[in-house]
């Protein structure tokens, strides 16, 4: 989940430089198209796909379309939300998928986790209104945050729902079912999109962010994702997005952006607290 958190959180710098310059559902199509490429030639090469991972095949459907639709909300964010801010938002996804896992799975929080849920959103908030007591008491929060938190839940949902969906079957083999399905949806969603894009005159922005997210940000963090649900409450796979913020001011300063004030980088403190109250109670 470290891996996932620093993978995560390059596909929210790189998607902002993208998301005006193509439509979300005709990038995602192709990055789902190629995530499923790489996976399925894993899978090839793992020996195949057993019989039985073939039963109730609605299964991937449901997981696809759910995950499709948080990566095509996220890019539609991203066209007015500033990284930093949207990789705050990420960081409300654990609460929502304690809550989630609860309705599932009926995982119960622990008071530890649930002290450090509660920083941790305080945390994301405070980021999210850019440490602005004013808007945050107006709960003024823009379009673009508005759309990718809506995304969020689905992100949320998605989580507990892997572990319940899941039969036994290998991370790559489910992972691979989940990114065909998404892609089929995805690809019927945008078909439109998808005719009408110039795909010769994209700049190579938008090239670079669809590798990326396609090989590093669908990928190889689904098949993170798919092996720590297996092995953790819902709530603790998702708490190491509280550190998505923090990778995320790294790749805005490695590609020359500027840096959030003193009085933001205390909201994101705060996340990073939140993960290791949640860490500590992992170990206990």
């Amino acid at each position: 989940m470290l891996c996932f958190s620093m993978l995560v959180a390059g596909s929210f710098s790189l998607g902002s430089l993208a998301a005006n310059e193509i439509a979300p559902g005709a990038l995602n199509a192709v990055r789902f198209a190629l995530a499923a490429l790489v996976i399925g030639i894993a899978v090839v090469f793992r020996g195949g796909v057993d019989r039985t991972a073939l039963y109730a095949p609605w299964r991937y459907l449901a997981l696809g379309g759910i995950f499709g639709t948080y990566f095509v909300l996220m890019f539609e964010g991203l066209k007015t939300a500033p990284p930093i801010s949207a990789a705050a938002v990420f960081t409300l996804i654990p609460i929502m998928a304690a809550g989630f896992g609860w309705i599932l799975l009926r995982q119960v929080l622990t008071r530890r986790m649930a002290i450090a849920l509660s920083i941790g959103a305080v945390g994301a908030l405070w980021v999210i209104f850019r440490a602005d007591v004013t808007a945050l008491l107006a709960f003024e929060i823009g379009r673009g945050e508005l759309i990718f938190f809506i995304g969020c839940g689905f992100h949320a949902f998605y989580t507990p729902l892997v572990r319940k969906l899941n039969r036994g079957e290998p991370a790559l083999v489910f992972t691979f079912g989940v990114l065909l399905a998404g892609c089929l949806l995805i690809t019927i969603y945008s078909w439109g999109d998808l005719r009408a894009t110039d795909w010769i005159a994209l700049p190579p922005i938008v090239w670079i962010t669809i590798i990326y997210v396609a090989l590093c940000a669908s990928a190889m963090t689904f098949v993170l994702m798919q092996f720590a649900t297996m092995r953790l409450p819902s709530a603790k796979v998702m708490a190491y997005t509280y550190l998505t913020p923090s990778w995320v001011i790294l790749w805005e300063i490695a590609l020359g952006n500027s840096v959030p004030t003193a009085w933001v980088l205390g909201g994101i403190g705060l996340t990073i607290a939140a993960l290791l109250m949640l860490l500590r109670d992992e170990a206990r």
